[in-house]
């Protein structure tokens, strides 16, 4: 059965509200910001699907070796500490800060920021929308954020003392020390 659903603009729901639309409407990819408007993110396309499946997979192969945290694919809702609930494409938290968690909390919508989150700018994406988003998961105690944008080979690099960095034509990046020896091969994800 097809659902339809229309969303007024900057719909502002309750954190109760939102729990029911996101039970009932398990197919969408539901976020709010921290002031409780609605945003339903469109289904992506093959090609950004793909991409995103690679910087995914490079992720998890990297915290496997390390075990240093634990890696989340697009479909984890974190509710941040300023109350936003967002689903960074991917992202990782470091192993003692996702263990300080009750069972509970670990089962259902995180209550944390991840440490490192990684956002893939797809066609149906707006680069500022994007960019408000990587600032606030800085304000919200991301250690570093990657907002990467194929369509010009362009990678913003935003850090934790509020810096943003913009590199092109790389063919791969590194985290640093904030996951050391992570280096995320851009090859496919910028073809």
């Amino acid at each position: 059965m097809t659902k339809l659903i229309a969303i007024p603009e900057r719909f502002i729901v309750t954190d109760e509200q939102f729990e029911q639309l996101a039970l009932a409407n398990q197919e969408l990819l539901l976020e709010t910001t921290s002031e409780g408007v609605l945003v339903v993110m469109p289904p992506t396309g093959g090609n950004t699907g793909r991409k995103n499946s690679d910087i995914t997979a490079q992720l998890h192969i990297w915290n496997k070796k390390t075990k240093l945290g634990y890696t989340f694919d697009s479909s984890t809702l974190f509710v941040l500490p300023s109350g936003a609930k967002r689903s960074p494409d991917a992202s990782w938290v470091e192993k003692s800060r996702w263990s300080a968690l009750t069972k509970e909390q670990q089962k259902t919508f995180p209550p944390l920021c991840p440490d490192f989150v990684i956002e893939l700018k797809s066609p149906s994406d707006s680069l500022k929308t994007l960019q408000s988003k990587m600032k606030e998961y800085i304000d919200n105690g991301a250690k570093l954020g990657w907002l990467i944008v194929p369509d010009n080979k362009t990678i913003y690099v935003y850090k934790a003392d509020a810096s943003i960095q913009t590199l092109s034509d790389l063919v791969v990046i590194s985290a640093g020390n904030i996951l050391p020896g992570f280096e995320l091969d851009l090859t496919d994800i910028f073809d």
